[in-house]
């Protein structure tokens, strides 16, 4: 199993984000993904920075990690003729190290220019020709594009990487799960969704199966609660919310009456490595192929020396016992 950090773009200033890939890639993580939001989901996470330039600066910081969005929407707020530039151009700066990870959105960005939010089949509709169009650029050839939700005319994308741009498509739910299957090179899933990841596997999806496992690795589990609670209450947060709420104050208001308590099971916690190591076995048995690693609050120094130090060598042991 290939294990990643997550670049919390909501959190992190974009020079503590630049300064985050290159210390994941230091410590020995395989992969990043960076989060790609216009607003962060509640105030207290305080950061929603412009994903594509926090790129290219990560790319002129790291040699070896590989790094994608989890996840763009290219549907309402970005176009996905831009998105086809932007990840194109992406993948030049990180040769051979470069994933796309797309997803339906939530209404939390997607209203910002005014534009109709429309229900969840119509935006796996809008997604599923999004990605059409997407792959029709990327062949460098002049398109024009007559679709149900997007015109391109005459457009003809110049920068390519010389690698195919491996595009994941994010699940929480069955049917958004049988459209990556059906339209995607692989699959995202923040927790752990496993009606998601079957429903992938049974419909004959192909390709990595990633999954997000927020993290917090303060010792005293009450502490380490609280500021899950205060920062990421987002699992407590139940049903279709994540998607339907257009502000930052009414994930707060929803999140009000929720309880530290709560979120006792949807995150790791604490330093013990082999709880980390039985997570990481249980969802490799269940089909995921990578996992990365959301560690909630400032303090990103003692998740990375527990990681470098510890968690890590203890995965590399592991592998090259079961090899």
């Amino acid at each position: 199993m290939q294990i990643g950090y997550k670049l919390c773009s909501e959190e992190r200033y974009p020079l503590g984000l630049v300064d985050d890939a290159r210390r994941a890639e230091d410590a020995g993580f395989d992969f990043a993904a960076i989060s790609d939001h216009f607003h962060p989901w509640i105030d207290a996470q305080g950061e929603s920075s412009f994903v594509w330039t926090s790129i290219g600066a990560i790319a002129a910081a790291t040699d070896r990690l590989t790094i994608g969005t989890a996840v763009t929407c290219p549907t309402v707020r970005q176009h996905p003729a831009l998105v086809a530039q932007a990840a194109a151009t992406a993948a030049c700066l990180l040769p051979g190290r470069f994933f796309l990870g797309v997803g339906t959105g939530e209404r939390l960005n997607e209203h910002i220019f005014g534009d109709a939010w429309p229900g969840a089949p119509i935006r796996r509709e809008m997604l599923a020709e999004a990605v059409d169009l997407l792959r029709e650029l990327w062949t460098g050839e002049l398109v024009t594009f007559d679709g149900t939700y997007y015109t391109v005319d005459t457009a003809r994308l110049y920068t390519l990487p010389e690698e195919a741009i491996p595009l994941y498509v994010a699940a929480s739910g069955t049917e958004a799960a049988a459209l990556a299957a059906e339209i995607g090179d692989g699959l995202i899933v923040a927790g752990d969704s496993r009606e998601a990841l079957e429903t992938f596997i049974e419909q004959e999806g192909e390709g990595p199966r990633l999954a997000e496992m927020i993290v917090n690795v303060e010792e005293n589990e009450e502490r380490a609660l609280a500021t899950l609670h205060r920062v990421w209450p987002n699992p407590a947060i139940p049903g279709e919310l994540s998607a339907e709420l257009p502000l930052p104050r009414h994930f707060e208001q929803a999140a009000s009456v929720t309880e530290p308590a709560d979120l006792r099971g949807s995150a790791l916690i604490g330093t013990n490595v082999e709880t980390y190591l039985s997570k990481f076995e249980e969802l490799e048995s269940a089909g995921y192929t990578h996992v990365f690693l959301h560690q909630v609050g400032a303090d990103q120094d003692a998740f990375f020396r527990f990681a470098s130090e510890r968690l890590l060598p203890a995965v590399r042991s592991r592998s090259n016992e079961a090899a």
